[in-house]
């Protein structure tokens, strides 16, 4: 199964990925990198501009881009697409005033040429507060079953807790292997 091909590549030279980190202001983003690098996650300042992180998970080492989300910020992102082996889309799952604009942006980023094929994993982020949308909800809301072109998940998690957040680096993981094979 996949721990046998983990293990086999822990032989290898280690493979680096880049991932960039998306998705509007106050989503979670920069909360989540945090929690995927195992850092304290009780101060967390808006993004102005990005931050990098390079994670060693699975036996790879993934340079994670995280984007600023702000409006005057999002023109930019497509700056920083170039060579992407995966995308992360963060989304606050609470904040369902800003659906229909999460959405709108997303459906853009996957229209990128530069993106064409790439594999997204979109965070229904915020799980843990009682407002939160489902993520079957969300998926539904962003239409991401209409998604042919390449091949996605949605992982509900709070990047807070932590809670969900390595069931989506398992999917990353899954990802690499299939296109390694």
């Amino acid at each position: 199964g996949l721990l046998s091909v983990i293990q086999r590549l822990k032989g290898s030279p280690e493979q680096e990925l880049r991932i960039v980190l998306l998705g509007l202001d106050n989503a979670g983003k920069t909360t989540l990198l945090k929690c995927l690098a195992s850092e304290e996650v009780s101060t967390i300042t808006p993004t102005q501009g990005f931050n990098i992180k390079s994670i060693h998970s699975h036996g790879f080492k993934l340079n994670v881009w995280d984007i600023g989300g702000q409006r005057s910020i999002r023109p930019y992102w497509k700056k920083y697409l170039g060579s992407t082996d995966l995308l992360i889309y963060v989304i606050d799952s609470a904040d369902q005033k800003r659906f229909e604009e999460t959405g709108q942006e997303l459906a853009e980023l996957t229209e990128e040429e530069s993106l064409a094929g790439v594999p997204l994993l979109v965070f229904a982020n915020k799980q843990d507060l009682v407002t939160a949308a489902p993520a079957a909800e969300i998926a539904e809301g962003l239409s991401l079953h209409t998604y042919r072109d390449r091949e996605w998940q949605i992982q509900a998690c709070s990047a807070l807790s932590g809670e969900g957040v390595q069931d989506g680096m398992n999917w990353i993981s899954s990802q690499i292997m299939n296109r390694k094979k």
